[in-house]
């Protein structure tokens, strides 16, 4: 997902004018609408026949798989059809503080976990986590791949085989021949895009997302919702509660998008790009503090100068002959998400610059077998926020408005510019966002769960959700910011998560939360131990 917390630098930013979405006479869609409660009505009676999952061999027992059908234009509910793939994994009933107890089974908890374009089809299996044992206990946990998700009518733009191509560069401050390049091959990845798909392409976008939740909870059998959506599955998770409050039983967002129609979606990059920069300087910081272990610099300043000695040195002779400066950067992007990552990018990085390249290459290549569905991940990707809202097609606005914000903020600025830019030349045509909302006793009451520092879905994101979504209540963990709260090491996080799902218990309007511990630095390979050069 690309949204931001606003600071100064980016907040400054003089944005352009968006290209106008097309005129629609009803913002919610009335024949989709109509189109949803059909669809609904038929998946309601015929199900979910759930059976062995495809590579069932590779997993537990208790997971089940299946498919549901939905329209692929809800407008035309009687239309062409799309399948969706389905997983499950049966509630256990099994207290695992009290093995002797048997827990009250309270329906099915559905899981998206953002992109778009990742899969939640392996949900289920998070139960086996001790962290999750009692909500697995008490909840059928349902995964599903969304629309053009893997098996769920895939979307494809180009051949998995030139995606994954290393090694690749990452200027931070790139030259007009580097740009005109690289608008180029956006240009072509979106005819792509339009060519492989045609006519269908237009549907695969965050409205439908929300009109597929309806069917699946329908085919579950369920009459209100239990969801819970992760960084992007939050933005559908709100449209839903917008479009079927009355469905709605329990939702957690966790990790939210800024839902503002103004920010969906070029200007949550451009923020996203912002946030990321002090995300970086986090990491930085914690290698600092660690200079006894990888010998990197005693400031963020000097992990820096490091960094950016590796890059140029990998961009003229790429590690492995694969690793480049873009596969640096888009590792080092990744630890930006997780900060249970630093430890190994931290040695990695140390190791390569005292003269051992294996880590760097061993966690940084691509390997070719993930072309297919890095590709696909990316198509979903794009088609979804392409087609959710209105983009510059210029580019002479991307580059103004990025050059400005990489002067701040170069650390993914133009990353984030690549991934997106196919959008200012998408062939398919243009939503307009949906004005999420939900006024007092329209909504039950919801959670949300949000880290004061997350760079991926910043802050912000959760304030204006909270203030648009009557009867929420928001829970804070301070001080940190890993991407992704729920089931994770936040044990005061995982409490109020808990006793939301399994009990309807809300603190105040507010909560918060200590950070969780940093994490603990490992050593380098003796043969590393040194300075770096």
């Amino acid at each position: 997902m690309r949204a931001a917390l606003v600071c100064s630098a980016a907040g400054s930013l003089l944005l352009s004018t968006l290209t106008a979405a097309p005129a629609t006479e009803d913002r919610t869609g009335a024949a989709e609408m109509r189109g949803t409660a059909v669809a609904a009505a038929r998946a309601k009676a015929a199900g979910v026949d759930f059976g062995p999952c495809p590579d069932a061999q590779d997993l537990p027992g208790s997971m089940q798989c299946g498919t549901v059908s939905v329209p692929l234009d809800y407008a035309r509910p009687d239309g062409e059809r799309i399948e969706l793939s389905v997983s499950r994994a049966r509630a256990t009933r099994k207290d695992p503080h009290h093995g002797t107890h048997t827990v009250r089974r309270q329906g099915a908890l559905l899981h998206n976990p953002g992109g778009p374009g990742a899969t939640g089809l392996y949900f289920p299996l998070i139960g086996l986590l001790p962290e999750w044992k009692r909500i697995a206990a008490a909840y059928d946990l349902v995964g599903y791949a969304p629309r053009g998700v893997g098996s769920s009518a895939p979307l494809s733009c180009e051949d998995p085989k030139q995606f994954l191509k290393g090694p690749s560069q990452a200027p931070t401050h790139p030259s007009e021949s580097y740009k005109r390049e690289r608008v180029a091959q956006a240009k072509a990845y979106a005819r792509g895009c339009a060519e492989r798909s045609g006519d269908a392409l237009r549907h695969y976008h965050s409205l439908n997302n929300a009109r597929d939740l309806d069917v699946l909870r329908a085919a579950l059998g369920e009459e209100r919702l239990t969801f819970m959506g992760s960084s992007y599955g939050t933005y559908f998770g709100a449209l839903y509660a917008t479009l079927f409050p009355a469905h709605v039983r329990r939702m957690v967002f966790d990790s939210v998008v800024h839902p503002g129609p103004a920010r969906i979606w070029y200007r949550n990059s451009l923020v996203q790009s912002a946030a990321f920069e002090r995300r970086w300087a986090d990491f930085r910081a914690w290698i600092a503090r660690h200079d006894d272990v990888y010998g990197l610099g005693g400031t963020a300043r000097e992990v820096l100068r490091g960094y950016e000695r590796a890059s140029a040195r990998l961009a003229a002779e790429p590690a492995g002959g694969k690793v480049g400066p873009g596969q640096l950067q888009g590792a080092f992007l990744q630890a930006g998400y997780y900060d249970d990552q630093w430890p190994h990018r931290a040695h990695a990085l140390s190791a390569y610059l005292k003269g051992d390249a294996k880590p760097l290459v061993e966690q940084m290549e691509q390997h070719p077998q993930a072309a297919a569905e890095a590709e696909n991940s990316r198509a979903v990707y794009l088609a979804v926020e392409c087609n959710d809202a209105p983009w510059p097609t210029d580019f002479r606005v991307w580059d103004r408005d990025n050059t400005r914000l990489a002067r701040v903020a170069p650390f993914e600025t133009w990353h984030n510019v690549w991934t997106n830019l196919p959008c200012a030349y998408w062939r398919a045509p243009r939503q307009q966002p949906l004005d999420v909302a939900a006024g007092p006793g329209e909504l039950p009451p919801t959670l949300i769960l949000a880290a004061e520092r997350d760079a991926a879905t910043p802050y912000d994101g959760a304030l204006e959700l909270h203030d648009r979504l009557a009867g929420s209540v928001l829970v804070t963990e301070r001080d940190a910011g890993a991407h992704g709260l729920a089931g994770g090491p936040n044990a005061c996080v995982n409490g109020h998560m808990e006793a939301y799902l399994l009990e309807g218990r809300l603190p105040g309007r507010r909560a918060e939360c200590a950070p969780h511990a940093e994490p603990k630095p490992t050593a380098p390979d003796r043969r590393a131990v040194g300075r770096s050069r």
